[in-house]
């Protein structure tokens, strides 16, 4: 049993408050979803999608938000633009958005609506916005350049006033979404850290710029697939020359910023461009099966990571039956394996080492590890043995972790530890 002398990283309140969350949605909704099947708008720089292919008529704000909120999710991301440029709300930056479409003849606004549904139904809003692609622009080494640099500060201008929109004028936002991170200022891009810090600065910010008071990173993947052993933690130390980009691996737990990974994952596994993140028609037999969801949950959240699921709107503005259908059996393998505890410990100060017994003549199918993240990370190894033998052995538990363990009798003893540990729970199912 060791303990570290260091000093601790620790999370934000907003960062606790998403970890607590858990399960989270990603929405999107764009001209792509209307375009002939595997439109590559990557191809199609300089040959946008014209606007009066949107027009999804009945479209419902309140349909998507409660398959969400039934579904467990606790927060929602709408793409309010993605790569092809159109926006989902009236910007005044440009006329290529939902005011020079078809729908609503040109009055509506889809980011306004979406707002107003997480509210009725208590789930935290929050906006997805690619300031990268950009129609006029040439894509180097995965990022988003312009040869003239005049071409690329009025795009930057363009930026900035859509932003000054998205944030300025729909509240308080829980979670901010950058697809690929910002490109630095001195590299060319945007001042969208003074901006954010102003008008949204309780936000968690994925991919956000480095320095950002409430950091999230990605994951690695777009299978919801976490590493064994994810720390919340992060070393942007190696990272200062080339800025914010998108984070893979493990993470540090003695790192020197609390940047937790979200684990996001597509409801259909479909081969074509737009990959599942987008309705595309005849695309049905792409839906995941609700048990893989429910696997890549226990490797997702049972990893210390946040899950975060897609979910394409179709041509009709509305998320097709099939896929609610999914959300709901997907839900209920949840509240079948965590519902009903069979065991769950006295958390004691100081304690390194609990013992957890099944009721007679019955075996456990989980344990679930939890530390109390506002003291920070502090397990930094632990062994699980399933009736008296040696079963597992890991280095992070962080907000959650979920280990399958088939026994009658579990002991969990902490072997090292940067400070006494400070738990939260400890329970069989």
């Amino acid at each position: 049993m060791k303990e570290q002398n260091m000093e601790l990283v620790l999370p934000s309140k907003e960062q606790i408050e998403w970890a607590d969350c858990e399960i989270g949605v990603i929405i999107h909704l764009d001209l792509v979803t209307f375009a002939k099947k595997n439109y590559n708008f990557r191809r199609h720089w300089k040959k946008p999608l014209s606007p009066d292919l949107f027009n999804p008529e009945y479209l419902n704000t309140d349909q998507w938000i409660e398959a969400a909120a039934k579904m467990g999710a606790k927060y929602a991301i709408l793409v309010a633009k993605h790569c092809t440029g159109f926006c989902l709300w009236p910007t005044k930056a440009y006329d290529y958005s939902v005011a020079t479409s078809p729908w609503k003849n040109g009055k509506g606004d889809i980011v306004r609506d979406f707002i107003d549904s997480c509210n009725k139904y208590g789930v935290k809003p929050g906006l997805y916005y690619s300031s990268y692609c950009n129609q006029y622009l040439k894509a180097d080494n995965g990022r988003v350049l312009s040869n003239d640099k005049y071409e690329q500060e009025r795009y930057n201008s363009i930026v900035i006033k859509q932003l000054t929109e998205l944030w300025g004028n729909y509240g308080k936002l829980f979670e901010i979404w950058f697809d690929g991170g910002c490109l630095p200022v001195e590299e060319g891009g945007p001042d969208i850290v003074s901006l954010l810090h102003k008008l949204q600065p309780d936000a968690n910010v994925f991919q956000g710029p480095e320095g950002t008071k409430s950091l999230l990173r990605w994951v690695g993947n777009e299978k919801a697939h976490a590493p064994e052993n994810c720390s919340s933690i992060f070393n942007f130390k190696v990272m200062r020359e080339t800025g914010t980009t998108e984070y893979d691996g493990s993470g540090d737990t003695h790192g020197d910023t609390w940047c937790p990974a979200e684990s996001d994952r597509p409801n259909r596994e479909a081969p074509s461009i737009q990959g599942g993140w987008f309705w595309q028609k005849g695309e049905e037999k792409y839906i995941v099966p609700p048990q893989e969801l429910y696997e890549m949950y226990i490797n997702s959240v049972g990893r210390n990571t946040n899950m975060l699921i897609g979910m394409g709107i179709d041509k009709n503005g509305l998320f097709p039956k099939e896929d609610v259908d999914q959300f709901n059996q997907f839900s209920k393998l949840i509240k079948e394996n965590f519902t009903d505890e069979l065991f769950s410990a006295e958390i004691k100060p100081d304690c390194i080492s609990y013992l957890l017994k099944a009721p007679k003549n019955i075996k456990s199918k989980y344990v679930v590890l939890q530390e109390d993240i506002s003291y920070g990370e502090l397990v930094e190894e632990f062994i699980i043995f399933a009736d008296s033998k040696e079963y597992y052995k890991g280095k992070i538990i962080g907000h959650k972790r979920i280990i399958p363990v088939s026994a009658s009798e579990i002991e969990i003893k902490i072997t090292k530890y940067k400070t006494s540990p400070k738990l939260k729970a400890i329970k069989l199912y």
